[in-house]
């Protein structure tokens, strides 16, 4: 039976500066570096390739595009040997870094890629026309790259590259700044592309087919798929309440999903787009019956409804860590 510093006190076999020394080391509790350490290695990688990027164009007339691309392929090709050497075989199930750089290495040389791929195409038009080529190719690398060394930040740069693909920017504030809601093109495409990305999430989930993936699909095709769907009620407007039924049922199925898996943010973002389009309707109808009416009404509901809205995110919220 082992001894502890306190009985060896009392025993006089310790002394009081030796114990005093003790309690001090003991009351320095060791705290972990793990996250401010990887986000310092994220920065440093997006540092990294925004100050080749920044290089590359000031001094592009004495450097050389051959130079250049040489050096991005050098470095490209460098990081993917790399992580070919350090991988560990490939699972369906969660596999876990080499280690602590292996990462950092991966998301550089996928972005160095990215730069080469897009370079090429700039400078020399080697996809001629064909534009859909240039971002299709890194959109299948990045795809395998994701599931071949299971990383989930390439697996969002490939989801990313296939909403480029599909002529459409994932991001809801480029949407928002383009303006651009009477594409019904792109309306359509961003409808069956989130709803492609969230069977993919479900599939990958339900078939243990890199089920960690399941959470980027379906974020990304939730914002996709309600944006897309918010953009065809402002578009179609002769129709916007069967539509306003269509975003009722999707939030609906995502409450569900945040109700099984105990995820307030499912439930936040389900209510925020459900609110947006029951505002819109709301206030199309209240319009519609009575121009001055419809205004007052319109305060009247908005401030009504906001503080709706925050009571039942504040019950929804202690619903669900009760669950």
């Amino acid at each position: 039976m082992e001894t502890g510093p306190e009985e060896l006190h009392r025993e006089g076999r310790l002394s009081d500066e030796s114990m005093q020394r003790i309690n001090r080391k003991d009351s320095v509790r060791l705290f972990s570096l793990h996250w401010e350490i990887k986000t310092v290695l994220y920065i440093g990688i997006l540092l990294l390739s925004g100050g080749l990027s920044i290089l590359v164009y000031e001094n592009i007339d004495t450097i050389g595009h051959q130079i250049i691309l040489f050096i991005i392929a050098v470095i490209c090709s460098g990081c993917f040997v790399y992580c070919f050497k350090k991988k560990f075989p490939y699972s369906n199930a969660k596999v876990l870094s080499p280690d602590s750089f292996f990462d950092y290495i991966l998301l550089l040389g996928c972005l160095t890629l990215i730069t080469f791929i897009g370079y090429l195409q700039f400078q020399y038009h080697v996809f001629g026309d064909r534009y859909g080529l240039a971002t299709f190719i890194p959109m299948v690398a990045l795809f395998f790259s994701a599931y071949y060394f299971d990383h989930v930040g390439v697996l969002a740069m490939a989801i990313t590259s296939l909403a480029a693909w599909s002529g459409i920017a994932v991001t809801p504030t480029r949407i928002l700044q383009d303006n651009d809601f009477n594409s019904t093109t792109i309306i359509i495409t961003g409808v069956v592309l989130g709803s492609v990305l969230i069977c993919a999430g479900s599939f990958s989930l339900n078939k243990k087919i890199k089920s960690h993936f399941e959470f980027s699909y379906t974020n990304s095709g939730a914002h996709l798929l309600f944006i897309s769907s918010l953009a065809a009620i402002f578009h179609f407007n002769e129709v916007y309440i069967i539509l306003f039924l269509v975003v009722a049922g999707i939030c609906y199925f995502f409450y569900r999903k945040a109700i099984g898996e105990k995820s307030f943010y499912y439930l936040l973002i389900a209510s925020l787009y459900f609110y947006i389009a029951l505002s819109y309707t709301f206030i199309s109808l209240f319009i519609s019956a009575s121009a001055m009416g419809g205004i007052y009404l319109t305060f009247v509901y908005f401030i009504a409804s906001a503080i709706g809205l925050l009571f039942f995110l504040i019950k929804m919220n202690k619903k669900i860590k009760t669950l």
